[in-house]
């Protein structure tokens, strides 16, 4: 087909109302701060920002104009603080610990003797060199397998320790336990067993939320803010900063998609412009007024009260990292219940889709885990938990991704998708991981340069770059 001949909707126009979506869970915002470092620094124009899962971070701080602090040098992706978030639960750790101290225990002697398969050959080599160091380090060895073994020390010893490490274990998990029972946060009743609320989901979100969500209130509370304030001061604060100042060339509408586990539906916060406010959140005819009205979140009205707890629980990833619990006020739809949000690889779909709703044109979709495009492309499978994890929620990030953008395809102008064309890291990866394809270790800091780049490689060279008159010709084309 003649490039010249292509329709309008096959072009690309800075005229346009222009959605960024930013898609992905975990590590996905290192490379989000990549291509938004990118899109400032091109004046890429952008009226609304919409994520789900970090995404829906990246698009807060995007918003009131501070995606500068995730990708600057003492920016949050690139801060130690990073690395410690997604871990195992206190209490899996705990156990893990006690348990390899009662194990090294138990095997203490045999790694005892094991040590004489390499005293002994050692010795005969110094001695066959002709110091005296090889005799003293054989009598050394002969003196500590004999006080070891004396007949009085294991039998005596040995249980001790071992009980003691047992003991320590039974008393964090009891500790633990009767945490769980005395507090019942999230004012729901469970029915699992009291070993399961202890140990609970594998993986603990809490300090993700904290180091992002704080990041988001020094920037909006200032700099001398301290830790994270109670979540109506903190909803008031963004959504106040972000209400006062939509329509200045540096804030950005909002839309951010989380799922609700208990009603089984996407949950939608949106913040857009006066002009597109009405249709938005109007509720549509028939039977479907009544989801609107339970599924859409005005930021700028009532719906703010719930912000802190629509983004903390866009960082709970679904199963291995628990749920953030909400509960809605009496008034409410919902009559005060409590219910738990988490993020859902696939809910890309209904975030482009509320978009359209939103008087959106044309979409850009940011992605960070990249597909296998044909054979001789396979890696060595994970074998730990959060490696395993990570490959599935990967998987079913780009699944989604990908049809989503397809069926973006006839509703927008033009749908545009920059992804990496291999990724290494998997969306717990944060302490990084080694590349096998490049044969080195791979860090959150390179991840943010990779996202810079393919922004560059694959839309703003190619498409932002290209003079008034391709774009009047039709020479520029979408990359979904």
């Amino acid at each position: 087909m003649n490039e010249a001949s292509l329709e309008p909707r096959d072009r690309y126009s800075p005229h346009l109302r222009t959605a960024l979506v930013l898609v992905g869970a975990g590590t996905a915002g290192a490379y989000h701060a990549g291509v938004l470092r990118a899109f400032h620094e091109a004046g890429v124009k952008i009226d609304v920002v919409a994520g789900r899962g970090m995404g829906a971070v990246s698009a807060a701080y995007e918003a009131v104009d501070g995606a500068s602090r995730l990708w600057e040098p003492g920016g949050l992706w690139r801060e130690a603080a990073v690395g410690r978030t997604y871990r195992f639960r206190p209490a899996l750790r705990a156990a893990g610990w006690a348990a390899a101290a009662a194990l090294l225990l138990v095997l203490a002697p045999f790694a005892l003797l094991s040590l004489g398969l390499l005293v002994y050959p050692l010795a005969f080599l110094l001695q066959i060199g002709g110091t005296a160091a090889g005799t003293a380090l054989v009598a050394w060895y002969s003196g500590l397998v004999a006080r070891w073994f004396q007949p009085g020390f294991l039998p005596d010893v040995l249980p001790k320790a071992l009980v003691l490490s047992l003991t320590a274990l039974v008393a964090v998990l009891a500790v633990v336990a009767v945490g769980v029972l005395v507090s019942a946060r999230d004012g729901r009743r469970h029915h699992a067993a009291i070993w399961w609320r202890v140990v609970g989901s594998p993986i603990d979100a809490t300090a993700a939320v904290t180091v992002f969500l704080s990041g988001l209130w020094r920037l909006v509370g200032g700099m001398s803010s301290g830790a994270l304030p109670a979540a109506a001061v903190f909803n008031r604060a963004y959504t106040d900063l972000l209400a006062d100042n939509l329509g200045q060339p540096a804030f950005r509408e909002l839309l951010i998609v989380v799922h609700d586990i208990d009603l089984r539906r996407d949950l939608v916060f949106a913040l857009v412009a006066d002009r597109y406010r009405r249709e938005f959140f109007r509720r549509p005819p028939g039977g479907g007024g009544e989801r609107r009205a339970a599924e859409v979140f005005d930021l700028s009205a009532i719906g703010r009260d719930h912000l802190l707890d629509a983004l903390a629980g866009s960082l709970c990833l679904p199963v291995i990292a628990g749920a953030r619990p909400v509960r809605f006020a009496p008034e409410s739809y919902w009559r005060g219940e409590v219910h738990r949000l988490a993020d859902r690889p696939g809910a890309t779909a209904r975030l482009i889709e509320e978009l359209s709703l939103a008087g959106v044109e044309q979409v850009i979709v940011v992605s960070a885990f990249s597909e296998v495009d044909g054979p001789h492309g396979l890696t060595v499978a994970r074998g730990d938990l959060r490696g395993c994890a990570g490959e599935y929620l990967a998987g079913t990030e780009a699944a989604g991704v990908r049809d989503a953008v397809a069926a973006a395809a006839s509703a927008f102008t033009c749908v545009f998708h920059i992804k990496p064309a291999h990724g290494a890291l998997g969306p717990l990866d944060v302490r990084g991981w080694y590349d096998e394809r490049s044969d080195r270790w791979l860090s959150l800091g390179e991840l943010i340069d990779r996202g810079y780049q393919d922004a560059y490689r694959q839309f703003i060279d190619p498409i932002v770059g290209a003079g008034g008159e391709q774009i009047q010709a039709g020479q520029i084309r979408p990359l979904a």
